[in-house]
């Protein structure tokens, strides 16, 4: 079974972007809630999970189940958004517009994975 193109772009950005929770820890800490207790552990599971997560978007057997993974995700650190718009320090000076975009653009991502459920 050959996977589509955007499949496997998905996968890349997914590790990529799991892959920076490690390079640069400090980027993603600041943007978790106050609210949430121990953001370290809370920044390395999240990277760990889009590492494994794009890994298993691309094994055929596996990826109808890494879809759901990256929905759960997606919801999961929606507050983290959230928390970038609502904290200009949080939102590392970028305009209120960007943040605000970013909001539904969780939506556009969790569709997208949605994609790939069945």
């Amino acid at each position: 079974m050959i996977l589509p193109w955007h499949l496997y772009l998905m996968a890349f950005l997914y590790i990529l972007a799991g892959l920076n929770h490690f390079r640069k820890p400090g980027m993603y800490i600041k943007i978790i809630p106050p609210a949430f207790k121990n953001p370290k552990f809370i920044n390395i599971l999240s990277g760990a999970a889009e590492i494994i997560l794009g890994i298993f978007l691309v094994l055929p057997f596996t990826s109808n189940y890494a879809a759901w993974g990256i929905i759960v995700l997606l919801l999961a650190v929606f507050p983290a958004n959230l928390y970038m718009f609502q904290n200009k320090k949080a939102g590392f000076s970028l305009p209120r517009w960007i943040l605000f975009v970013r909001l539904p653009l969780q939506f556009v991502l969790i569709y997208w994975a949605y994609q790939y459920t069945f």
